[in-house]
């Protein structure tokens, strides 16, 4: 029952570019599968009402479909696509930004024993859960509060305190805790992250960015794959090539340039390294990004 409103409020509420009336609230719709995308997840909770999507981060593959959520604790490179969508039968997500501050605040608040420790190793960043009928009550109620100007102001920020909780309680709750948690192994590899993200132009020293996150070589070298899925190289090659492909959609006559500016200093290097990961050489997907800019298709929800 809660799917079928869930569907209904959905596809009522959708817009071409996701947002609503409620901040940090999502709303996707698509009509048929669509090829894989990059983007960045976001710290998110993200709902599937209907149809199934694939996400990839690394190595790792998370597929889910109807009636089931996925968190991102941090916001990482990912590669996603709606794999069931049709014009009579679209792919109906619902997307809410998990804010560290109200996560922290709640754990605060509750009484011993109400929110389960978080432990002190580094959990994935991304998982994947059957929804339990009361977040997906909770996340039906927001939803009805865009039909609802009036009650909005006050009840939203209720009852997505209310989703938050539902996460931290629920079977994913030691990720949603990390990331409310200022001394987690999480915050400490998301601020190397962040570190990454400003300057992944530049070369980087791995000894350096374990210093700065607070951690020894060999900690974080075994925390960031843990949380990414991938080593501090690969990542920074990861934002990169995105950050590349972003900056072809308008600088199409530019590839060496483009290349130059995102850190590489062989031309060759750059083409292949992008070939192999958007499937076709800068050149290429260039002229093809013309036609059609990225839209960042595969973020989440």
């Amino acid at each position: 029952m809660h799917l079928d409103e869930l569907c209904t409020l959905l596809d009522r509420h959708a817009r071409p570019d996701w947002t609503t009336a409620i901040d940090g609230v999502l709303i996707s719709k698509v009509e048929r599968p669509d090829p894989p995308s990059p983007s960045m997840s976001g710290t998110v909770l993200a709902v599937i009402a209907q149809g199934a999507k694939r996400l990839a981060l690394g190595e790792r593959v998370h597929e889910y479909g109807a009636g089931q959520y996925l968190v991102a604790s941090v916001d990482l490179p990912v590669t996603g696509h709606f794999t069931e969508a049709g014009p009579g039968h679209p792919a109906l997500g619902f997307g809410l930004t998990l804010d560290p501050a109200t996560i922290a605040e709640l754990l605060l608040q509750a009484g011993p024993g109400d929110a389960p420790r978080a432990g002190q190793s580094a959990l994935p960043a991304i998982a994947v859960s059957d929804a339990p009928g009361e977040l997906l009550d909770a996340v039906v109620r927001l939803l009805r509060l865009l039909d609802r100007p009036r009650d909005r102001t006050v009840l939203a920020p209720l009852i997505k305190r209310e989703i938050v909780w539902r996460l931290i309680t629920g079977e994913q709750g030691a990720i949603v805790r990390q990331l409310g948690l200022a001394d987690s192994s999480l915050s400490h590899v998301a601020r190397a992250v962040r570190w990454i993200r400003e300057h992944y132009a530049e070369p980087i020293r791995v000894q350096d960015v374990a210093r700065l996150s607070g951690m020894s070589v060999s900690a974080f070298h075994r925390n960031f794959q843990a949380v990414t899925a991938m080593s501090p190289i690969q990542f920074q090659k990861q934002i990169r090539l995105q950050e590349a492909r972003l900056l072809l959609a308008t600088h199409s006559d530019d590839i060496t340039g483009v290349g130059h500016r995102v850190g590489y200093d062989s031309p060759s290097q750059f083409s292949r390294e992008y070939r192999r990961q958007f499937g076709a050489p800068p050149s290429q997907d260039a002229a093809n990004l013309r036609h059609t800019p990225p839209v960042g298709a595969g973020a989440l929800p």
